[in-house]
């Protein structure tokens, strides 16, 4: 059971990569990795989101919204499926508030350096994507939670090494017609062959 738990967080972090694999969460990817500490940042709040949305959407979907999961009240028959993408959203919504009271509380300066892009994390595809993967791949309560905290570490450390690396760019005699999006789109196609170096790994 570990070796599965320990695979499936391979996978989330470094194979199947979120970002790098499926392209979730590009827009702010691409906007915030110009600065190695807020992207640090917003990696860490990333994480934290993931890990608590992704169970708690789990909760949500299989007590309350998937076909039959009503029972408990006496109402097999009812599917509240489609209400996942709204039910999804409000969730990830009350999360990134709690997220942007405490970091307004105890971190004001990287709250300001975030600016938009801290509550544009309610709206960020790879957190959506990661509570429909898991209703999509049936997973367990368990293996939700270790996949939401693998998808969210494999995105800080997709955002935290392109910020290192565009940091070091500064020093580095670029294109002048390859300057800006063009090198970041290249070095985040590089980026995504590294981490697919991973997918040998088997537990």
């Amino acid at each position: 059971m570990l070796e599965h738990y320990l695979s499936l967080a391979t996978k989330a972090i470094f194979v199947e990569n979120i970002l790098l694999a499926y392209f979730l969460g590009m827009c702010s990817f691409l906007a915030i990795s110009n600065k190695v500490q807020t992207s640090i940042g917003l990696g860490m709040a990333v994480t934290f989101v993931l890990t608590i949305t992704a169970p708690a959407n789990w909760a949500i979907h299989h007590y309350f919204l998937e076909n039959g999961a009503l029972a408990w009240i006496g109402l097999p028959n009812v599917d509240l499926s489609y209400l996942n993408f709204i039910v999804f959203i409000a969730v990830i919504a009350a999360m990134v508030q709690l997220v942007e009271m405490i970091m307004d509380k105890f971190s004001p300066t990287l709250y300001h350096n975030l600016g938009i892009f801290l509550p544009l994390i309610a709206v960020n595809c790879a957190i959506l994507g990661g509570s429909l993967f898991l209703v999509e791949r049936k997973y367990t309560i368990m293996e939700s939670t270790i996949f939401g905290f693998g998808s969210g570490l494999g995105w800080f450390l997709a955002i935290a090494s392109m910020a290192a690396i565009r940091h070091r760019l500064r020093y580095s005699n670029v294109p002048p017609k390859l300057r800006g999006l063009g090198i970041t789109m290249l070095l985040t196609g590089l980026l995504s062959m590294a981490f697919m170096a991973f997918s040998g790994i088997d537990l």
